[in-house]
């Protein structure tokens, strides 16, 4: 009993039962169980040790482990926070966790896994679509919005798109099914973002460019460049964006099994498909509407392309303005090392006055502005022609005079033209050169 008491601090409560088996082989497992709880003072050990069959070894350890990692599974799943918009206009917000999301619309998990940065696909009679931070599931009654909270959509989601969904907004697809008229609402929304950052980026650029391409502004200011530089790399960013925009419609524009599956109510409706196929095509509609945002896509194309081929072109201007100033510093570096050379060529008479020689010619004060005026006349006669020189040979080169041919060549040339063109190849050949006359 005292050994008992004394391993109940250090072992756990299943193996202290397995001890109490072990020390009573004639009792049953409940009697022992129920003794070692006594001993413990523990009313807990019952129920944990309940009668049951001997267990095979290792099952008992791979049930519990199978639940435990099921539990932690359903803990861990994500959790997609909700918005739904119906046909009237109607919001609802909820929580939902990933599995029972798909479950409810009928969808795999993959399906929501959203992996791509734009695409639109159907699986199941529904649309899955993102435009990278906008996640969205469209179905024939409703339109699912996921995980909308800190991107700034609360005003898009709650005050514009209701009333577009509902008929009260300016989409061309409201007499359409609800499915038009949520990837219009979607579609339009993509649209309206890219054109807002091109809005904003064109005139930083123009002004930029301006700033750094007049020519009153001998040098260029480095700050303007650092600037030109970040607004370029954002316009390379939205040039990706609508390029991924255009490339992911025009990838079901090309197949037109995509294009019957983007169209669920016509397959849901029976009265729909009727319609339908009395004389309003579903799939042209759709054709036609994504034609539509695909020509948006390509105008802001061409936009961001005239900005880059502006700051091409301000590059090329700046590039000949630095090579300007490089070539009139390295001018008047070689200026100025023509003119050293001339004074230390004609220095060279001061020099020798400056040895310490004795003559007659340091008695005579004359000799003294005698010497340094030739100096000077020297070395500036020198310099001057130094330049002259250097004048000649940076002189842009004429082109090459073209050797005029005399007049009476080419008169004969013209003459045996002439004569070739009327000659007779065979009979009837003149009835013909007459004809064609």
């Amino acid at each position: 009993m005292e050994r008992l008491r004394s391993l109940s601090r250090l072992l756990p409560r299943r193996t202290l039962c397995a001890l109490a088996q072990g020390l009573t082989p004639g009792a049953r497992p409940v009697a022992a169980c129920g003794r070692a709880a006594h001993i413990l003072g523990r009313s807990r050990a019952a129920p944990l040790c309940g009668p049951r069959r001997p267990p095979v070894a290792g099952e008992m350890h791979r049930f519990r482990t199978s639940d435990v990692s099921q539990a932690t599974l359903a803990s861990v799943a994500p959790v997609f926070t909700v918005t739904k918009f119906d046909k009237d206009g109607n919001v609802t917000s909820f929580e939902k966790k990933k599995t029972d999301l798909y479950q409810e619309l009928g969808l795999q998990a993959r399906d929501l896994r959203f992996q791509h940065v734009m695409s639109i696909t159907t699986r199941n009679n529904r649309i899955i679509m993102r435009m990278e931070y906008l996640k969205a599931v469209i179905t024939p009654e409703c339109l699912l919005i996921l995980d909308y909270r800190n991107l700034n959509l609360e005003q898009w989601l709650f005050r514009e798109l209701p009333s577009q969904l509902a008929g009260e907004g300016q989409l061309v697809t409201y007499p359409l099914p609800f499915e038009f008229r949520a990837i219009e609402a979607l579609l339009q929304y993509w649209i309206s973002t890219l054109q807002g950052k091109l809005s904003v980026l064109q005139p930083l650029i123009l002004e930029t460019l301006e700033a750094l391409v007049d020519p009153k502004h001998s040098s260029v200011d480095r700050s303007k460049l650092h600037i030109l530089l970040q607004n370029g790399k954002s316009l390379s960013e939205l040039e990706t964006d609508i390029k991924i925009f255009k490339e992911s419609i025009l990838e079901i524009l090309d197949e037109e099994e995509r294009l019957e599956e983007l169209c669920l109510t016509k397959w849901s409706d029976p009265q729909v498909f009727e319609k339908s196929s009395a004389g309003i095509d579903h799939a042209e509609e759709m054709e036609l509407l994504l034609e539509n945002y695909y020509r948006l896509a390509e105008d802001l194309s061409n936009a961001a392309r005239e900005l880059r081929a502006l700051i091409d072109d301000s590059q090329s201007i700046i590039f000949i303005n630095l090579d300007s100033h490089r070539n009139v510093m390295m001018r008047l570096n070689l200026q100025l090392t023509m003119g050293t050379f001339s004074l230390s060529l004609f220095g060279l008479m001061g020099v020798a006055f400056g040895m310490n020689l004795e003559s007659s010619l340091e008695e005579d004060h004359r000799v003294f502005w005698l010497i340094t005026g030739i100096m000077f006349m020297g070395s500036g006669l020198i310099w001057r022609r130094l330049l002259s020189f250097l004048g000649r040979q940076l002189e842009a080169p004429l082109p090459p005079v073209m050797a005029s041919l005399p007049k009476k060549t080419l008169q004969a040339d013209r003459s045996m033209e002439m004569k070739h063109s009327f000659r007779p190849d065979g009979p009837g050949s003149s009835r013909s050169v007459l004809t064609t006359r």
